[in-house]
């Protein structure tokens, strides 16, 4: 008899349907996997056999032909086995096929009949309320994950009984329920503050006007000057992310496999922290059946680049494009997957390889060309990519040693969610979600300058030499500043600040 069981595989973060059909008929007892199934594919048989066996249902001593259609897309990981062991019951009629159709079925059981937790969850529920499907039958602790998508009924099992039950109607399960509000219990809470940053008010204004408006930046001073200990404190003033941004960041993890069991939307905009040794594909994101890597990971977020120079030069030339574009395509042989990519930026370096060019109370030891090979690992491309330049000077030791703490976290994220929520009503039917994102028809409609402000661009332009690509920056920065400021026009004042922030281009190259 023959069986179809729908089911969903993910490409990317995205979730494409895939028909299960079990075919089951009299022959030499073996099992048949085709449809172009990976490793993990392939081995469900044993595992689906056990665990129906396990769960107190005969498994035939028959010929069984499991087919994945389409059978031209690669098929991989063990969410596969919950639909195969439904259809082969369906298949020897201990299940009525025909409810199957109402539900879109995704689950790894184990050997006794548990079923486990899948990667996708997020994505797999989108594609089934895209397909009209009346429900998703998945893991128990990937409910509340799926359950964020509103529009389909979400029902989680713990085992392979319980979904047989459920589907012949002798279990009863509720649909798993979950306001987009709810919220894990420690969301938002951090460890650090930046109270604990003494001194470097340059360097925390330019960080709180990047975080305002989802700037790129680069921070530049010697050992110890505070660079690492700031970047790593940026997480706790950054704006609170749209339901919007949430649900594409934990799609993200989801298919990732790193949103954790009993995951739900994510709440809190991500960090990322690469070592330096990372790999062109770890950073950008491959393998044989793509996975997103770092810049993915941090979108909607920060992705913070620790000694900079010390990446590798062919690693950080990939990063131009995901910068500029905001997603990352990855072609393969069989198929072409796009990842999101939209990140901020946050990279802190040595002016020189001793760390101590410029710094008055230590000898830099560094010669001009080796200097000059230095700041050679990172491109001129990829510099004017980066808005904002901060030089972050050693501490004062009165700083260091003084009583008196810094500005908490709080109020200054207060100040970005004031200038985010500008942004956010100024972008609300273009698609983005801060200044950084906006294109050269935003610039002219939400940047007019006045004839000061124009001539005081054109002077800095001319001085510093800089690219179209960073007159744009500028502009942008100079309207993160206005919206700081709570000003409806982008003034002078403005205009100055956002251009000391282009200095690098001067003074180091």
């Amino acid at each position: 008899m023959l069986a179809r069981v729908h089911s969903g595989a993910l490409v990317g973060i995205d979730a494409y349907p895939v028909e299960v059909e079990i075919d089951v008929y009299p022959g030499m007892p073996s099992i048949t996997v085709v449809g172009l199934p990976d490793s993990a594919v392939k081995e469900s048989t044993a595992r689906v056999k056990s665990a129906i066996i396990n769960s107190g249902y005969p498994f035939p001593a028959r010929r069984i032909t499991i087919n994945l259609a389409p059978a031209g897309l690669k098929k991989e990981g063990a969410g596969f086995d919950l639909p195969i062991a439904l259809g082969t019951l369906a298949a020897l009629d201990l299940l009525p096929a025909e409810k199957l159709e109402d539900y879109l079925v995704v689950g790894e059981v184990s050997l006794d009949g548990a079923v486990k937790w899948v990667r996708g969850a997020l994505s797999l529920a989108i594609s089934a309320r895209q397909q009209g499907f009346k429900g998703l039958i998945l893991p128990e602790m990937n409910a509340r994950e799926a359950a964020v998508v509103e529009g389909i009924d979400v029902f989680g099992v713990s085992s392979l009984l319980t979904a047989t039950g459920f589907i012949m109607g002798r279990v009863p399960l509720q649909p798993r329920r979950l306001s987009s509000e709810e919220q894990p219990p420690d969301a938002g809470a951090y460890p650090i503050d930046f109270k604990e940053v003494r001194g470097q008010e340059y360097a925390k204004r330019a960080v709180e006007v990047a975080a305002a408006g989802g700037h790129n930046v680069l921070m530049i001073g010697p050992p110890g000057s505070g660079k690492t200990m700031i970047s790593q404190r940026i997480p706790t003033i950054l704006p609170e992310p749209v339901f919007e941004e949430s649900i594409e960041t934990t799609r993200i993890y989801s298919a990732a496999g790193l949103l954790g069991r009993n995951g739900a939307v994510m709440t809190v905009r991500p960090f990322r922290s690469p070592h330096h040794t990372v790999s062109d594909a770890g950073l950008i994101g491959g393998g044989i059946i793509p996975r997103p890597g770092e810049v993915s990971l941090a979108h909607n977020g920060v992705l913070f680049l620790d000694e900079f120079p010390e990446f590798k030069k062919n690693v950080l030339e990939v990063l131009r494009q995901p910068m500029e574009d905001g997603v990352v395509t990855i072609s393969r042989s069989q198929m072409s997957v796009t990842f999101p990519a939209r990140f901020m930026l946050v990279a802190a370096m040595n002016p020189c390889p001793c760390g101590y060019r410029g710094d008055p109370k230590h000898e830099c030891k560094c010669g001009a060309l080796a200097v000059q090979r230095y700041w050679s690992k990172i491109s001129g491309p990829l510099l004017d990519r980066i808005d904002i330049h901060v030089e972050v000077p050693a501490v004062n030791w009165k700083d260091v040693t003084g009583k008196t703490e810094g500005e908490p976290s709080a109020p200054v994220q207060e100040r970005v969610n004031r200038a985010r929520r500008i942004q956010l009503e100024r972008f609300r039917n273009a698609g983005i979600y801060s200044n950084a994102q906006m294109g050269a028809r935003h610039l002219k409609r939400f940047c007019p300058l006045g004839q000061e402000s124009l001539a005081v661009l054109e002077k800095a332009m001319d001085v510093l030499g800089l690219s179209a690509r960073a007159y744009h920056r500028v502009l942008k920065i100079a309207r993160t500043i206005a919206d700081l400021e709570g000003s409806e026009n982008v003034l002078t004042p403005h205009v100055t600040e956002a251009v000391q922030y282009r200095s690098l281009d001067r003074r180091y190259m």
